[in-house]
C-alpha cells in the first residue's frame, strides 16, 4: 500500500480578495526577512519559520524580488515544494528585474546577501512579463496567485498606463488570479483603487495603532469598490512590538515623541490584560476591508509568537480605549 501524506493541519480563516476567486488567510506570512533584512537568516531558519507557519495554519506567503535580491522566492519555493499546490496562496511582486552584476560587496538596499544582482526599475508590460517569469522560476512554480505593482512611488503613471495594464491581461487570461499594488503611502494606492480594476492593494505601515492615515480616504474607497487591503508593517517596523529607546518607526530611530505615544498605547492594552503587541497585529482586521494582516517573520519562533497572539481574545472595548486615547 502506498503510504499517504500526513493531512495538513486547519487553516486560519480566510477572506475573500475583492471579487478574484482567492481566499487569503488572515495572516500572511512576509517573506521580507528570509531574504536577509538587515541581517543574515539561516537556509535553516529561513525553512523553520515557513514550516512553522504552515503548522500554524497559515497558508498566505507574501514576497518579492526585491527581498534579498531573488533569496526569499527561492527560498519560500523551496519550502513550499512538497505542500499541496491547491491549499496555499503566493504573492509576488513586479517593478524591478534583476540583472546579473559582476561586483563584489553586499547589496546596498539593505539585505544582507551579496551584490550579485542589480535591480532596474521597469514597470514596462515587458518588464511586467519579465519580472513574473523570472519569479516563477526561482519559486518553481508554474503560477503565481496575486502580482502586486511593487513601490511605484516615483513610477506612477507608468504603471497605471503600462503595468496595470499588463496584469490585467494576465489576469483575464488565468496567468495570474488576483492583481493590484503595493506600497508604503496612500495615495497613490487610492488611485489604484478607484481609476483601475484592482482586486487588492498592499499598505505598509499606513493602517496601524500609531498611523492611521489609510483610514481617512483608502480604506473608505476600497470599501466603495469592493477591494481587499491587506496590511502589512503593522509594528511600523519595531516601536508598537516594543516600545523601549532604540525602538524603530518605519525603519529609522523612532524619535521619543512617538515612543511615549506607543508607550501610552502600550498601558491602554496592560489595563486589558494584552499586550499591545497583540492588539497591533489584530487592529487592522477591525475594518472590513482588510482582508488580512501580513506578518513578516526570519524565525519560527517569531511567526509561532504571531499566530499565538492571533489566538489571544482581544476585548471590543480595548479599540475604544485606544481610540480615546489617541484623542
Amino acid at each position: 500500500m502506498t503510504a499517504q501524506p500526513p493531512p495538513s493541519p486547519p487553516a486560519l480563516p480566510a477572506r475573500r480578495l475583492g471579487r478574484s476567486p482567492v481566499f487569503v488567510t488572515e495572516l500572511s506570512f512576509g517573506g521580507g526577512p528570509i531574504g536577509n533584512l538587515f541581517t543574515p537568516v539561516s537556509d535553516d531558519d529561513a525553512r523553520a519559520a515557513i514550516d512553522a507557519a504552515w503548522d500554524g495554519g497559515i497558508r498566505t506567503f507574501d514576497t518579492a524580488p526585491h527581498y534579498g535580491l531573488g533569496l526569499s522566492e527561492r527560498r519560500l519555493g523551496a519550502a513550499l515544494a512538497h505542500r499541496p499546490r491547491a491549499e496555499y496562496v503566493v504573492s509576488t511582486k513586479v517593478g524591478r528585474l534583476l540583472e546579473p552584476a559582476s561586483g563584489t560587496g553586499r547589496d546596498p538596499e539593505g539585505f544582507a546577501v551579496p551584490a550579485s544582482y542589480v535591480r532596474r526599475w521597469d514597470f514596462s508590460a515587458d518588464g511586467v512579463r519579465r519580472s513574473l517569469e523570472a519569479s516563477l522560476e526561482r519559486l518553481g512554480l508554474d503560477r503565481v496567485d496575486i502580482a502586486l505593482i511593487h513601490d511605484a512611488d516615483a513610477h506612477g503613471e507608468q504603471a497605471l498606463r503600462e503595468a496595470y495594464p499588463a496584469l490585467e491581461r494576465l489576469r483575464a487570461a488565468g496567468t495570474v488570479r488576483a492583481i493590484g499594488a503595493g506600497m508604503n503611502q496612500t495615495a497613490m494606492l487610492t488611485r489604484f483603487v478607484t481609476d483601475t480594476d484592482v482586486d487588492v492593494v498592499l499598505a505598509a505601515g499606513r493602517y496601524t495603532l500609531l498611523d492611521r492615515s489609510a483610514a481617512e480616504v483608502l480604506l473608505p474607497a476600497a470599501r466603495r469598490r469592493g477591494v481587499s487591503v491587506i496590511a502589512a508593517g503593522v509594528f511600523n517596523s519595531g516601536v508598537l512590538a516594543a516600545p523601549v529607546p532604540g525602538a524603530t518607526y518605519d525603519y529609522q530611530a523612532a524619535p521619543d515623541s512617538l515612543i511615549r505615544r506607543a508607550r501610552l498605547l502600550e498601558q491602554a492594552c496592560g489595563r486589558f490584560g494584552v499586550p499591545l503587541r497583540a492588539a497591533a497585529a489584530r487592529f487592522p482586521l477591525t475594518d472590513p476591508a482588510v482582508a488580512s494582516v501580513l506578518i513578516g517573520a526570519r524565525s519560527a519562533t517569531e511567526i509561532t509568537d504571531a499566530i499565538a497572539l492571533r489566538g489571544l481574545d482581544i476585548p471590543a472595548a480595548l479599540w475604544g480605549a485606544l481610540a480615546a486615547g489617541e484623542r
